[in-house]
């Protein structure tokens, strides 16, 4: 049985031939395109678990690659490959619609755990728990997807929504580093902390009056974080 379903998007003919080639001998189902463009094309014939996805490309570029795949495929998995290692790069990666990012060069065992996740997590049954949430001037809807704030509603990318979720169905709890790490992106992310403080910095941005001032999302030091309960 297959271990997934991958779709590389990588205009460096070498680099992608040798990533469909390991992947494939690893258990993955592969197919590649090599622009975003093409890469578009093939998510329209075809399902993929998750997407391999260069954002240093010609054409239409890898960023708004991910805006236009995200935007049409709410729940695919997108992992970005990149030579950017700036923080404000790896912000722009996520709120693209990324919901992991690699840089290059990587390990190819990383990588394949990475993948792995991402699979895990897509053919994992949707939980039961779709009540609406509204804390203060916040709201979440797990059925409808929505995020408002004083009924504004917020743009969020789906991991910031699952983080959102995750917190507010907790609100007043604090929860671990290790345990939002590894309930949102999978165990193999358990220190990964990096990732937190993006997706925590870009939620607060979205949802405080003063972003610098949370009165919502609250750092327990050297815990995790909390919501605040109503």
């Amino acid at each position: 049985m297959t271990q997934g379903s991958v779709l590389i998007v990588e205009d460096d003919s070498a680099l992608r031939h040798s990533l469909h080639s390991t992947l494939q001998a690893l258990g993955f189902t592969v197919a590649d395109a090599s622009n975003g463009e093409n890469g578009l094309l093939e998510l329209r014939k075809t399902a993929y678990d998750v997407v391999l996805l260069d954002l240093n490309m010609p054409g239409i570029g890898g960023m708004a690659t991910c805006h236009k795949m995200r935007e049409a495929y709410p729940r695919l998995p997108i992992i970005v490959l990149t030579v950017r290692d700036k923080e404000e790069d790896k912000v722009l990666a996520l709120d693209a619609g990324a919901d992991d990012y690699v840089t290059k060069p990587f390990q190819l065992s990383e990588l394949a755990a990475r993948i792995r996740a991402a699979v895990r997590r897509v053919r994992t049954p949707v939980g039961e728990d779709t009540r609406a949430i509204q804390i203060g001037d916040v709201a979440i809807d797990p059925v409808t997807h929505r995020v408002t704030k004083r009924d504004e509603e917020l743009h969020m990318t789906p991991k910031e929504f699952e983080l959102l979720h995750l917190l507010m169905q907790h609100a007043g709890k604090p929860l671990a580093h290790n345990r939002l790490l590894k309930t949102i992106w999978g165990s193999e992310y358990g220190g990964e902390r990096e990732y937190l403080r993006t997706y925590i910095s870009q939620l607060r941005k979205k949802i405080e009056d003063d972003p610098a001032a949370p009165q919502y999302l609250l750092t327990e030091n050297y815990v995790g974080y909390r919501f605040r309960q109503e």
